[in-house]
């Protein structure tokens, strides 16, 4: 998705917008689109024509206040516009589709086995894994930052669910075929029936998981022994519940990966101001987060009569948060749409907000943190070597390719590590 910057002066004809159509992120600008509905029409219903429809809201309060109040808002008919209008398999079987007390009661003890200290010992081995993706860098051939960052998340994802390695390659194809169905990538299957082949091929799969294991150390086998309410999960539950794990996983750091590396490439004024420091690569890191808003959209149903942004919001009406949006909302950013690897504070809901909070937002802040610690370390700047193609997807503002080249800075060179060559820097 283009991360434009708009005037206010666009012509804007809000009836004839469609944000239910994916190829608006990969070929439009949505930013224009949503730049326009927060000023005029917070507020924003879309009829498609099979008679479905739903509410956009695109400010920052409306946007936390659908995502917080699951009184008002529920989860369990379903989160993402590819169900709008059907009934969703996984209501109160999957912890992303159900609210308070079957929520919490799913989320309290994944979120401990989650947790920043829980995966602190698992650093060394997110490190290596940043070391062998980095590794390119030091080539003189364009690096593809999107296509390699497509399989980061499984590197690490993968080892802690205990899946075989062997199966990370496509595990990481099939998460992007559900949430990207119609991208060209995908060749004759794009559309509907990718949606549905890859939601089969990837339920079917953890269902073998999950029956063909005894008791193991990871995440998986925690899912197995974990208490929700006095009793264990289900064979149903634990499947829907380790594809939410893993798509959670491929939606996010891969494209906040990419997104980032793409603004260090635009804005080199603004990577120039880093030094290594880690506290400041952490800011840098959420500033990346709320740039490139790898997930789109969360939707929700309104379960009362209410009100947002003093517009009436009905019962039974389908309503869709704007992360995007939210993160260029100009109430809450100071100059929203300037890069600033310094910004604080930072109120980004790049992750969600409230209790459907992203569960794996630790394990992908400890990610991105000690990738970009080693490229500020490494890399001088960055320049685009090719053209950057935007993935198709309303739920996904994600990059299929961006090839780049990095220019190293001095005393920066390559060393053997295990498994693969890694770049280190020796003179930072």
């Amino acid at each position: 998705m283009r991360l434009s910057t708009p005037t206010g002066d666009e012509e804007v004809d809000l009836d004839a917008v469609d944000l239910f159509d994916a190829a608006t992120y990969s070929d439009g600008d949505p930013h224009v689109v949503w730049h326009a509905m927060r000023d005029r029409a917070p507020v924003h219903r879309q009829v498609l024509p099979d008679g479905r429809g739903f509410v956009s809201v695109t400010r920052h309060d409306d946007v936390s206040a659908v995502l917080r109040d699951h009184t008002r808002f529920t989860s369990k008919r379903g989160t993402l516009l590819s169900i709008l209008g059907s009934a969703d398999p996984a209501a109160n079987k999957m912890m992303a589709a159900s609210d308070p007390p079957v929520h919490t009661a799913m989320r309290e003890p994944m979120a401990k086995a989650l947790s920043f200290t829980a995966l602190r010992a698992r650093h060394p081995s997110v490190l290596a894994v940043v070391r062998r993706l980095l590794a390119p860098l030091a080539g003189a051939e364009p690096w593809d930052v999107a296509e390699a960052g497509t399989g980061f998340p499984m590197e690490f994802t993968g080892a802690l669910m205990g899946l075989p390695e062997s199966d990370w390659p496509e595990l990481a194809r099939l998460t992007t075929m559900a949430i990207a169905p119609e991208d060209p990538s995908f060749g004759a299957e794009a559309g509907h029936g990718s949606l549905v082949a890859a939601h089969h091929e990837l339920f079917e799969y953890f269902g073998e998981q999950v029956q063909g294991r005894g008791e193991r150390d990871d995440l998986i086998g925690f899912l197995k022994a974990m208490d929700v309410g006095g009793r264990g999960m289900r064979a149903d539950e634990l499947v829907y519940n380790c594809y939410s794990l893993l798509l959670g996983a491929n939606v996010t750091t891969p494209h906040a990966l990419a997104g980032t590396v793409l603004a260090f490439a635009e804005h080199p004024d603004e990577y120039a101001r880093l030094t290594g420091d880690d506290h400041q690569t952490s800011i840098a890191v959420e500033e990346g987060l709320r740039w490139a808003s790898p997930a789109n959209h969360f939707m929700r149903y309104a379960v009362v009569d209410t009100e947002l942004s003093g517009r009436p919001v009905r019962a039974g009406e389908a309503v869709v948060a704007w992360l995007g949006s939210a993160n260029r909302d100009e109430r809450v950013f100071a100059d929203p749409y300037r890069f600033d690897v310094a910004r604080t504070p930072n109120r980004h809901v790049a992750f969600g907000f409230g209790p459907h909070y992203c569960i794996g937002a630790p394990l992908a802040r400890i990610a991105l943190r000690l990738l970009f610690g080693e490229v500020v370390r490494l890399v001088e700047r960055f320049e685009l070597a090719g053209p950057v193609a935007h993935l198709r997807s309303n739920f996904v503002a994600g990059i299929r390719s961006m090839p780049v080249r990095a220019v190293l800075r001095p005393g920066a060179a390559v060393e053997p590590g295990e498994g693969a060559d890694v770049v280190s820097a020796t003179s930072r």
